[in-house]
C-alpha cells in the first residue's frame, strides 16, 4: 500500500500564492509519477500538473505559467508552487502517485485551496 499525505491548502486572495506538499510512504520500489489533479465543486476531476521521475512536466493550460510542480525523489515528496491564484483556481486539490514494483495507482485526501478576497 500506498500512504500520500498533502498539506499546504488554504485561503488566499486573488493575486496571491500557495505551496502543496505530498509525501508519499509505503513499500514499493519507486514512483514512476507524481501529479496534482483538482475538482471544483460541481465540476470533474481534472489533472492540473504532473511530474515523472525523470522531471519531465505537464500542465493545464489554465495553470501554464502560474504554477509549477516539483519533486525531490529521495523524500518521495512532490511540491505544487501556486502563484498569481484566481478564483476559478478554487477547489480541493488531490495528489496521485503511481508506484512501480509493485504498481500501485494511489491518492491522497484532498486539501482545499480557496482563493477568495
Amino acid at each position: 500500500q500506498v500512504q500520500l499525505v498533502e498539506s499546504g491548502g488554504g485561503l488566499v486572495q486573488p493575486g496571491g500564492s500557495l505551496t502543496l506538499s505530498c509525501a508519499a510512504s509505503g513499500r514499493f520500489f519507486s514512483i514512476y509519477v507524481m501529479g496534482w489533479y483538482r475538482q471544483a465543486a460541481g465540476k470533474q476531476r481534472e489533472l492540473v500538473a504532473s511530474i515523472t521521475s525523470g522531471s519531465s512536466t505537464n500542465y493545464a493550460n489554465s495553470v501554464k505559467g502560474r504554477f509549477t510542480i516539483s519533486r525531490d525523489n529521495a523524500k518521495n515528496t512532490v511540491y505544487l508552487q501556486m502563484n498569481s491564484l484566481k478564483p476559478e483556481d478554487t477547489a480541493v486539490y488531490y495528489c496521485n502517485a503511481i508506484t512501480t514494483l509493485p504498481r500501485y495507482d494511489a491518492w491522497g485526501q484532498g486539501t482545499q485551496v480557496t482563493v477568495s478576497s
